[in-house]
């Protein structure tokens, strides 16, 4: 069992139940008063929905995520250390043929890594 919830750059973030619960701990401590840290939360919680494996190693994903993530036909699916991304193909070819390394690894200088 794990949760799909939107996620950023128009694909879907899904969770291990464990990494989910680490991930809503973090979200619950962000200022109520605050107009964009409910903005935030409320981006990941409203559409999140429990997904669970069939037989046949497959699950579904309801309507308004499929919608959100311009899903057609062909997925990606990319293993993100606490969590995994699920891209409609086409997103994920624009969006890798737009990453230089060297640009990447000049932007991560800045939050020092």
């Amino acid at each position: 069992k794990f949760i799909v919830t939107k996620g950023l750059d128009g694909g879907l973030f899904a969770f291990s139940k464990e990494e989910w619960t680490k991930f809503e701990e973090k979200l619950s401590l962000l200022p109520i008063s605050n107009k964009d840290a409910r903005n935030f939360t409320r981006f990941f919680f409203a559409g999140a929905i429990d997904c669970e494996l069939d037989k046949q190693g497959r699950f579904l994903i309801s309507s308004n995520l499929r919608e959100f993530a311009q899903f057609e036909k062909d997925v990606v699916i990319v293993g993100m250390n606490s969590r995994v991304e699920i891209w409609s193909k086409e997103k994920w070819n624009v969006a890798n043929d737009t990453l230089s390394a060297d640009e990447i690894a000049e932007k991560m200088e800045l939050l020092g890594i």
